[in-house]
Order: structure tokens, then C-alpha cells, then sequence
């Protein structure tokens, strides 16, 4: 019976062990088997905001080209009305490289829309229409170049990257990483407007001094464009974007794709010849959309939003009950990875426009990269007005671009480690199997009492039909004295009828 008890013990303690391997084992690593023939490239989920795959995409720094015009673009958007007039001056013509060319033949002294200028900006990449954006909103090309430093460091480019015209054209200080790049896109992609215009296969653009009639752009963007199943850039997903290329910078190429309810931006730096830069583009897409998912953070995070007891936050105290989080944020976590795999801190505000009921940012990381953030906010305004939790406020921020970017330092106020309800859990299971060995081990002896008693009962019932009660009960007595005294020495052996306790020699009296 002892050995049976042990062997249950063991079993135990080896289900244990094995469960406990199993909870805390290292979470899914990252993936980044991918690889492109430019020299830096970068793709990022467009909702969380996380780097999914970077090349040089960092710290290196290079000639962005035309894709630049994605920020001129969102600038002129955020000050100017589609219907407005452009007027298109000397200087607006004239400020570009004598070979960078003249698109359908522009003249000083145009006047086309602001939403011509953008089909031109963006579709066919006409650097004079840049040019005469740039003065529409500022007044002058030096003033628009610092709206456009001054937006880039708002959504937390580095220091790295720096703009010298609104073209892309060459300049000794514009310089810009695939992560940067990255950020600025998203922002754009995020302007259903400028989205709009990037997503055109095809634009009529009003009259002109050189076409009377108007004439037709088409999309360059060969991602986009590509309708024929049989052409290997040929991608669905592919919504919208904006190529480049100097000599200096070689192909560079920003595309904004969707699929699956995924939204990714993937951008390639320093590319090789056509097609291959476009190949690039689509290889980071598949990558983030086949490796990767995305978790929506309010139905899955129970921290700060239940339970009883109150929560102090930057000095005020809140009930959960109180509390929400804010709509339609996710995380981004390897495809095999779960929610619980993310590790959580609690963020100060930071940033511009967070939303006024906003308390605190939450914001996850997975082996110490970002994956997304949101705020934690109260359920009523400080107007008093409650919050309509049908809306999600996805044109804001969550937190400052600043957050989004790995290799910062962050303020660490509260960690909460995404595997402490593991933890519990596991304690939980261990409780309850000890409890349970427990239980059995008094159990058995409990049965195995009852049984001896059970046996030498009806040992006696027999002896005594026998006659022979008054041996059974010296025997039990000896017996009984010898187990008491194991050391004192034995009387000599004499002839006597066998042990009736030889068969309870397992058992103790």
C-alpha cells in the first residue's frame, strides 16, 4: 500500500512539473525569417502602430525621394479645403533640378484645385505641384519645409530624419529611416481624404494652360495598379501608396495594404531596379499579414476595469467600475502568441489631443517590443456627459507617437506582467493537487484500519469457535509487546501453532 501511495505522489508531482514547464515557457519568439533585396525597409501594423520587420530600418538613414510628398500631402490636408484654388507661381515652377521634368507641361500662373494638385502630387508625382501646394498653405517654400520638420518630430520621427523641400527632390540634409517613414505613412493613410486620392487607378484633371480640355493621370504604383492575376505584382491587398527615385536615393516605395480586417504599411529604402523594389514592397506585406494578429485590448483586459477595490492613479483614486478602456485598440502578437504573452505597464499622459476623459495610457510590450497602446479613461467626461462607448476614436493618437517607437525609455509607473494570472493559476493547480494527495493518503490509511479491524475480528470469531479465544488473546498481547520493544532480545522459540498474525504481517497493530 505505501508503494502504491508513493507512485501516486509521483505522478502528481510529475503532472505538476510538467504543467508548470508548460504555463511558463517562453512565449513564441518573434518572427523575422524575411528578408529584401533593399537596403532598408521596414513594415508596421497601421492600428497598433508595431514594427513587425525592420532592415536597417532604425538607425540608418537615406534619401526618401518622392515619397516624401505623403507628408506634403497630409500638411496640405490638415489646413486647406479640397475646393480650394492653387495658383501656381514662378517660384513654384522654377524651384526643382533642371532634369527633374515638367509633367504635362505646367505654366506659371495655373490654377487648378486643391484636390488636381493632390491626384498630381501623388498619383504621377509632379514636383511643381508640390512646389505650389507648399505656398498655398504657407506662404513660402522655406515655411512649408518647416511645417513639415515640425509634423515629423509630432509623430515621433527621430532626429534622423530631416526634410529640405516638399518634392523629395535632392537636398543636402533630407534624410529619413524606413521607420520614420513608416510613421509619417500611417498618419497619412490615416486621412480618409489623402487615402482616397493615393487609392485612384485613374484622376481627370481639370483644364490646364497646355490641355484646354483637361487630360487624364494614371497610377504609378504598380502594386496598386496591376489588375492581371497572372503579373507577379498583381496584390489585392495593395489599397494604396507612392513610389520614388533619384539616383542618389534609388527606388524608394511606401504601400498602404488591407486584408482580413488588417491594415499594414510596408516601405522600402534604397530599393533595386524595377520590379524588385515592388517585390520588396509585397514580400514585408505577406509577412506581417501571414505572421502576425492582431487582439482587441477591451475585450481581453480586465486590469484597472473589474473588481472592487479602488485604484490611486497619479494621486486620485478610481473604482473600476468607473473605468474603460478606449474602443477598437489592439495589439499586435505573433500569430502562435496569446494575450497573456503581453506585458503590461501604465503609461502617464503624453502626447498632444488625448482624449478629455483620458487618465493614463496602457501599454504593451512582447519580449520589450512595443505592440500597442490604449488609454484608460473614465466613463464620464469632465463635463459630466457620459462617454458613448459605440464610438472609437481611431483618428487619435493612443499616447504620443513617441510611444510607438522601440528603444525609448518609458516612464515605469505600474508593471503589471502579462503572466501573473498564469501565476495564480498555476498556484491554484498546485493547491488543489496537494489537497488531493493529502486527502487520498488519509483516506487510505483510514480504509486500511478499517480493514485490519475487519480481519482480526474475524480471525478472533474463528479462533474462538475453536476454542482457542484465550491463545488468540496472549498472541495479540505478545505480538503486540514485540512491536513496543523491537531491541529487547526474544525468548527462546518453542513449539508452538503458527502466528495467527502471520497473514497481518503488512499491517501495523
Amino acid at each position: 500500500m505505501k508503494q502504491k501511495i508513493r507512485r501516486l505522489v509521483c505522478c502528481c508531482l510529475a503532472a505538476i512539473h510538467i504543467l508548470t514547464i508548460t504555463v511558463f515557457a517562453e512565449p513564441p519568439a518573434w518572427p523575422s525569417d524575411t528578408g529584401i533585396q533593399a537596403e532598408a525597409g521596414a513594415v508596421i501594423d497601421a492600428d497598433s502602430g508595431a514594427l513587425l520587420f525592420g532592415q536597417n530600418s532604425i538607425d540608418a538613414a537615406y534619401p526618401p525621394a518622392s515619397i516624401t510628398k505623403l507628408l506634403t500631402a497630409l500638411i496640405v490636408l490638415e489646413h486647406c479645403g479640397l475646393d480650394e484654388v492653387v495658383t501656381f507661381s514662378e517660384t513654384a515652377m522654377n524651384s526643382v533640378e533642371a532634369d527633374s521634368g515638367n509633367k504635362y507641361n505646367l505654366s506659371a500662373g495655373e490654377q487648378l484645385t486643391v484636390e488636381d494638385c493632390l491626384h498630381l502630387l501623388l498619383l504621377v508625382s509632379t514636383n511643381q505641384s508640390a512646389n505650389a501646394l507648399a505656398e498655398h498653405v504657407a506662404g513660402s517654400i522655406p515655411g512649408f519645409v518647416d511645417m513639415m520638420n515640425a509634423k515629423a518630430a509630432e509623430l515621433g520621427c527621430s532626429s534622423k530624419t530631416h526634410f529640405d523641400n516638399p518634392s523629395g527632390l535632392n537636398g543636402d540634409t533630407q534624410y529619413v529611416t524606413a521607420y520614420d517613414m513608416a510613421l509619417i505613412a500611417r498618419a497619412a493613410f490615416d486621412n480618409e481624404s489623402l487615402l482616397k486620392v493615393s487609392s485612384a487607378l485613374s484622376y481627370k484633371i481639370n483644364a490646364t494652360i497646355s490641355y484646354p480640355d483637361g487630360f487624364t493621370i494614371r497610377q504609378e504604383h504598380r502594386l496598386v495598379s496591376t489588375t492581371d492575376p497572372n503579373n507577379q505584382l498583381y496584390y489585392p491587398p495593395a489599397i494604396a501608396g507612392k513610389t520614388g527615385y533619384l539616383l542618389k536615393a534609388g527606388n524608394t516605395l511606401v504601400t498602404y495594404a488591407e486584408k482580413d480586417g488588417r491594415r499594414l504599411i510596408s516601405v522600402v529604402l534604397k530599393g533595386s531596379p524595377n520590379p524588385v523594389y515592388f517585390l520588396d514592397g509585397k514580400t514585408l506585406l505577406e509577412f506581417g499579414f501571414d505572421r502576425f494578429q492582431n487582439v482587441s485590448i477591451p475585450d481581453h483586459e480586465t486590469r484597472y476595469v473589474t473588481g472592487e477595490e479602488s485604484i490611486e492613479i497619479q494621486g486620485t483614486s478610481y473604482l473600476p467600475s468607473d473605468l474603460m478602456i478606449e474602443p477598437g485598440k489592439v495589439i499586435t502578437l505573433p500569430r502562435d502568441a496569446g494575450f497573456e504573452d503581453a506585458s503590461l505597464s501604465l503609461e502617464p499622459l503624453s502626447g498632444s489631443n488625448p482624449p478629455p476623459n483620458a487618465i493614463a495610457v496602457l501599454r504593451y510590450t512582447y519580449n520589450d517590443r512595443f505592440i500597442g497602446s490604449a488609454f484608460l479613461m473614465t466613463k464620464e467626461s469632465p463635463s459630466g456627459v457620459d462617454v458613448d462607448l459605440s464610438i472609437s476614436p481611431d483618428n487619435r493618437d493612443s499616447g504620443s507617437a513617441e510611444d510607438d517607437q522601440p528603444g525609448r525609455s518609458w516612464f515605469p509607473h505600474i508593471r503589471l506582467p502579462g503572466t501573473t494570472a498564469i501565476a495564480i493559476a498555476v498556484l491554484s493547480v498546485l493547491g488543489i493537487l496537494t489537497a488531493s494527495v493529502v486527502f487520498w493518503i488519509l483516506y487510505s490509511r483510514k480504509k486500511e484500519a478499517r480493514e485490519l479491524a475487519a480481519r482480526r475480528e474475524a480471525r478472533r470469531r474463528r479462533l474462538k469457535a475453536h476454542g482457542d479465544e484465550a491463545e488468540f488473546e496472549r498472541l495479540l498481547e505478545m505480538r503486540k509487546s514485540r512491536e513496543a520493544n523491537p531491541q529487547k532480545k526474544n525468548p527462546p522459540p518453542r513449539k508452538r501453532e503458527p502466528d495467527p498474525f502471520d497473514e497481518f504481517d503488512d499491517f501495523p497493530l
